[in-house]
């Protein structure tokens, strides 16, 4: 075990973590119409060795759940007395979006277009506010977890800033199939916390409102090998290899509405003009051919048979 000595305990909202422990936190939130209090649940190990401290986060859309199995995998498995530097986790951000099975806060705000908030805001603005005040404005790394929406699903990939050179080193620890470089969005949690000068690490994989085996399974071994590159654990597990990388990404879009029929799998290596599915009728007539736009790998693709002219479809990223 390394030594307690010498390190100072963790200040977050009005708490003392000690050298070495683990505590659970409620935030408070604004309370429900009923006057029932809501709170941030939030995770502190604060390690008994110097260190980084690195932030998890999961939930930032309330119906996005891999990541908070993803977050508890790896909490089974720190411990707080084996551990350097300090890890936080919030396994459920939007919590409003959560209880409600909803993507979006009660007023239909997208949280993840809302930071860095303010304390007088709207309800997502408060949120963002409390997490980049309590949290995030704490951490040098953080590693924010989504799926895809609206009945899509995504291959486990990583979306940062791979020109900044200690962001594409943590991009290749994690070691997810695929790494996208991707623009910062107004408003977004990484584009606040980049801005900070955090390194963050977007994580997609799986679909709203469901587990998706493949995707927490490589979240988690991600978010472990991230902790052991940072130094703060000794074990990240074995290293994954193969990891593509991607600068570009386009969605296809039905040309026609109708069932959809796809043929590919996420993971799937396709070339320009390869088929990707058919549009048919009810009657069973082929109304048109999916192909691919460009060759790349398939990233994502919708779970939804039923389309309307202009839904995407599948998603393609160049490598």
């Amino acid at each position: 075990m390394k030594p307690k000595s010498g390190r100072a305990p963790f200040a977050i909202a009005d708490h003392q973590v000690r050298p070495g422990r683990r505590l659970k936190l409620e935030l408070p939130l604004a309370k429900l119409m009923s006057g029932t209090p809501v709170a941030l649940p939030v995770t502190v190990l604060h390690g008994v060795g110097e260190g980084p401290v690195v932030w998890v986060s999961a939930a930032v859309h309330g119906d996005e759940l891999c990541g908070i199995e993803i977050i508890r995998r790896v909490l089974s498995v720190v411990d707080a007395g084996q551990l350097a530097g300090t890890l936080i986790a919030v396994p459920v951000v939007n919590v409003h979006g959560f209880n409600a099975g909803s993507r979006y806060l009660p007023d239909r705000r997208d949280l993840n277009r809302s930071f860095p908030g303010s304390a007088r805001g709207s309800l997502a603005s408060q949120l963002a506010h409390l997490l980049m005040k309590e949290v995030v404005d704490r951490c040098s790394v953080g590693i924010d977890l989504h799926t895809g929406s609206d009945h899509r699903i995504n291959l486990p990939q990583i979306r940062a800033d791979l020109d900044d050179p200690e962001t594409l080193e943590l991009t290749k620890a994690f070691g997810a199939p695929i790494a996208i470089h991707s623009r910062l969005r107004d408003g977004s949690l990484r584009q606040v916390a980049a801005e900070a000068g955090t390194r963050v690490l977007l994580y997609e994989g799986g679909e709203a409102n469901r587990f998706d085996a493949m995707a927490i399974e490589a979240g988690t071994a991600g978010v472990k090998r991230v902790l052991a590159a940072q130094g703060m654990i000794d074990n990240g597990g074995p290293g994954s290899d193969g990891m593509l990388l991607s600068r570009k990404s386009r969605w296809i879009r039905a040309a026609v509405s109708g069932i959809f029929s796809l043929d590919v799998a996420l993971g799937d290596l396709v070339e320009e003009r390869a088929p990707l599915g058919a549009i048919y009728d009810p009657f069973g007539k082929r109304l048109s051919e999916v192909r691919a736009r460009t060759a790349g790998v398939v990233i994502g693709h919708t779970q939804h048979p039923l389309v309307n002219r202009g839904d995407a479809v599948a998603h393609i990223a160049e490598v």
